[in-house]
């Protein structure tokens, strides 16, 4: 009857009567030479790592998350980004203590998502790390476009000068964010970051367009 009322669908491939499906859940599966160094079309100037294209249900889980309120599915993806984080650790990218810090996201779709889904992926994905803490401590400035639709050169412009550090870092940063597509967003953070002296160790993303 609930089902008929309010019907369950997998947020990856739309299979009913489950949120997320075991086909789904293979495909975030991450495999012992995962996350993949990406190089986006502008070099933040740290090494970039995605766990996957952003295609098939990794992308509609994101965007079912992102546009369509599916916190249910923060779970499967945090658990993705964990073991990439775990990965990183393994290769020795990362010695902790670190700090994950979310990429910045514009406040305006951040009050209409009901919060920032990448900072609630992080604190998931290390909610058993004592060592490892998530510190929203970028903040996009005022006047900050949506970026879908604009050119590279339109997407450097947009945020140049345009994030600002809002909580003091210590240590080492890994910067999160849910896809990497130009790399302007990471750039220009990792630039921010290293004006006050706070070393971005890498990149890691969820999915790389």
């Amino acid at each position: 009857m609930l089902d008929l009322i309010l019907p369950l669908e997998c947020g990856g491939c739309g299979a009913p009567s489950t949120r997320w499906c075991d086909a789904c859940a293979a495909s975030l599966k991450v495999h012992t030479d995962e996350p993949h160094l990406v190089t986006p079309r502008i070099d933040p100037g740290v090494p970039v790592f995605a766990l996957g294209r952003y295609a098939g249900p990794r992308r509609q889980a994101i965007v079912a998350l992102k546009e369509h309120g599916r916190r249910d599915l923060v779970a499967p993806l945090a658990r993705a980004l964990a073991l990439g984080i775990h990965q990183l650790e393994t290769w020795g990218i990362l010695d902790t203590p670190f700090t994950i810090v979310p990429a910045p996201t514009r406040a305006s779709a951040a009050r209409r998502r009901g919060g920032d889904p990448v900072t609630r992926i992080a604190i998931r994905a290390t909610r058993q790390h004592p060592q490892t803490r998530v510190t929203q401590a970028l903040k996009t400035r005022a006047m900050v476009r949506d970026s879908v639709g604009l050119t590279i050169a339109d997407r450097e412009r947009n945020l140049s000068g345009r994030i600002k550090i809002t909580k003091q870092v210590e240590g080492d940063v890994l910067l999160v964010d849910d896809i990497v597509t130009t790399g302007a967003t990471a750039r220009e953070a990792v630039r921010t970051f290293t004006k006050t002296g706070v070393n971005v160790t890498a990149v890691l993303t969820l999915a790389h367009a």
